[in-house]
């Protein structure tokens, strides 16, 4: 048979899926993939039952039922205090994983190079890999994940088309400082650079930080693409409805990559996710006290443990050192902790650009008893 293409063969599967894979192997506790193990709110549920009695069973527009466009532009605009028209800013689409792929895919040609925070979100580099684009790598420095600045300039100098943006950050949990986010537009501004930030986290925030959106920064609106979903906001992973947020000439193109990448996400729940949307501002505040609440639960268990990791700022992960255990591989590590803990974490360095085994990520987007039980099995973990 003829080969498969050699873009397919420099990356693997995703170690974070394959970590939940492990887990239910040995009945652990799945604490490497990102979803929670709750339901999302009644109001919710009850638009989905209702939905499947409509007639929304066929192909919504394209990039979106109307519905779902006009709730999240009234939304954006609330939280952003940008502009947002329904019909010219935005793209519906199959999670905030196709929408990345639809904002590399829109910005880049082959050839081009995209600069990245490194730790980052493992799909990014496939993004890039499969756009055919070259990544160019910054770091965020444990244990506060700040950057160097001058490293960072060289990485905007260096010629790259567009810079991915997690904010908050998945892996490592750091919100971004106004600050930090200005010295970025600065940047950005001065190269000619698109900025391409996924959000997902939006509404996962810990006091005193704060969510600074980028597009909302002085001149940056035109050069920013946001990138974002509903399923962390809504306990919602398995529905699989993402969205971008972008200028009218950016959307215009990125709709055609989209009708060829997926056609559309699934009618019925774009128009049942509308419940979600209309929900008041307080949700969002008690969604980030109810996050604050399980953090710090969870980070409970690890101080008791005597093993270092970083404070989240914001999202629901937690960076934690296991380097005292002696594992050369951070992957052998966590098949043994799955195995003999009984709590499986996501080997830290499937987030690196360069060899870093010291890490394991845990998620806390779980009901308190999960995280008392996984809790109670770390503490085999402590250290003397």
């Amino acid at each position: 048979m003829p080969p498969t293409s050699q873009r397919t063969s420099v990356f693997t599967e995703s170690l974070i899926r394959e970590m939940t894979r492990v887990a239910a192997r040995h009945g652990a506790i799945n604490l490497s993939q990102g979803f929670p193990d709750f339901n999302p709110p009644q109001v919710i549920l009850d638009a989905a039952k209702a939905e499947m009695d409509t007639d929304h069973h066929q192909y919504a527009i394209t990039w979106g039922a109307a519905p779902l466009r006009e709730a999240l532009a009234e939304k954006i605009s609330r939280c952003t205090g940008q502009p947002c028209d329904p019909d010219t800013n935005l793209i519906v689409t199959v999670g905030a994983t196709e929408a990345m792929m639809v904002a590399v895919m829109t910005v880049t040609d082959v050839g081009d190079q995209i600069g990245l925070f490194s730790p980052f979100y493992e799909n990014y580099r496939a993004d890039a890999i499969l756009s055919g684009v070259t990544p160019v790598f910054a770091h965020l420095n444990p244990p506060d994940y700040s950057f160097d600045p001058t490293e960072l300039r060289r990485v905007f100098a260096s010629g790259i088309k567009a810079f991915i943006l997690c904010n908050p950050s998945n892996p490592c949990g750091k919100v971004f400082t106004r600050a930090e986010l200005l010295a970025i537009a600065a940047l950005a501004e001065e190269f000619d650079v698109w900025i391409i930030t996924d959000e997902v986290y939006e509404h996962i925030v810990f006091a005193p930080h704060r969510h600074e959106y980028f597009s909302a920064l002085p001149g940056m609106a035109a050069r920013t693409i946001m990138c974002s979903s509903l399923s962390k906001t809504f306990a919602i992973t398995g529905w699989r409805l993402g969205y971008i947020y972008g200028a009218p000439a950016m959307v215009a193109q990125g709709r055609k990559v989209h009708d060829f990448l997926t056609v559309g996400a699934a009618a019925p729940l774009q128009h049942a996710i509308v419940a979600g949307l209309r929900l008041p501002p307080s949700y969002y505040d008690e969604l980030a006290r109810e996050y604050a609440e399980r953090r710090d639960i969870f980070l409970r268990y690890l101080d008791q443990t005597g093993l270092r990791y970083t404070r989240p700022q914001g999202a629901y992960f937690v960076m934690l050192d296991v380097s005292p255990f002696g594992y050369a591989n951070d992957i052998e590590f966590a098949h043994w902790m799955t195995k003999e803990i009984g709590v499986a974490p996501v080997p830290g360095s499937v987030f690196f650009h360069t060899p870093e085994h010291r890490y394991v990520r845990l998620n806390f987007a779980k009901r308190p008893a999960t995280l008392h039980a996984a809790g109670e099995r770390l503490l085999k973990l402590r250290r003397g």
